[in-house]
């Protein structure tokens, strides 16, 4: 999403150096794209923890690219906000989220297609546009977002354990509009929470509250 904040910390490259090496066999042995999931809740480290797999693939000669569910909403963010508030039905992953394209997409990639077409969010500008994605050379795809444990064509699914509470202080640093404090907010980030927390059982890798991985048996 343009105009989003990435505040990468050691703990996002540490999950990274973690899980990394326990993905590179599989990567190889895989003749098509290899697909991988980020998920947890607003503020959880999602999107840094992507591209810190993204970097620490490129260590090993791996091209990647990062896809943002933020990208895939129906509606621009302060438009979805306001639908949000005006409809108590919209919110979730088969509402307000185009998971159906973001799984286009990744499928689009699994299949050698050499460029995908995909939303752009422009956060500022409150506007949804396109951009196309060139994946000459990229061997991974790495889907990162609140609810994309749900996408079903995906080699390796990791879920950030860590709830709206715990991400305070994350959220406050990534400072998106005045979401932070508001009521309502608070309110849709407790049922998302609902919504997803068994989403944590789809997982291969677990990162905790203290950004420890746990790899799932």
């Amino acid at each position: 999403m343009r105009g989003d904040i990435l505040v990468l910390q050691e703990c996002h490259r540490r999950a990274a150096r973690e899980i990394v090496p326990q993905m590179i066999d599989a990567i190889s042995r895989t003749s098509t794209r290899y697909t991988i999931t980020v998920a947890g809740e607003s503020g959880s480290g999602k999107s840094e923890t992507g591209r810190a797999i993204a970097d620490e693939l490129e260590t090993y000669g791996i091209r990647s690219v990062v896809l943002g569910q933020d990208d895939y909403f129906v509606l621009p963010p302060r438009s979805n906000d306001m639908e949000r508030r005006n409809d108590p039905l919209w919110l979730g992953p088969h509402v307000e989220v185009r998971l159906d394209l973001m799984e286009q997409n990744l499928v689009s990639a699994i299949q050698g297609k050499r460029e995908i077409t995909k939303p752009l969010v422009d956060y500022d500008a409150n506007t949804i546009q396109e951009e196309t994605i060139t994946l000459d050379g990229i061997r991974v795809l790495i889907a990162e977002g609140t609810y994309t444990s749900l996408l079903k064509h995906v080699d390796t699914r990791i879920f950030i354990a860590r709830n709206w509470l715990d991400t305070l202080e994350d959220r406050q640093t990534r400072n998106r509009g005045k979401e932070v404090g508001d009521p309502f907010t608070e309110q849709v980030l407790s049922t998302e929470h609902k919504i997803i927390a068994g989403h944590k059982q789809l997982a291969d890798f677990v990162i905790t509250k203290d950004y420890e991985v746990v790899a799932v048996a």
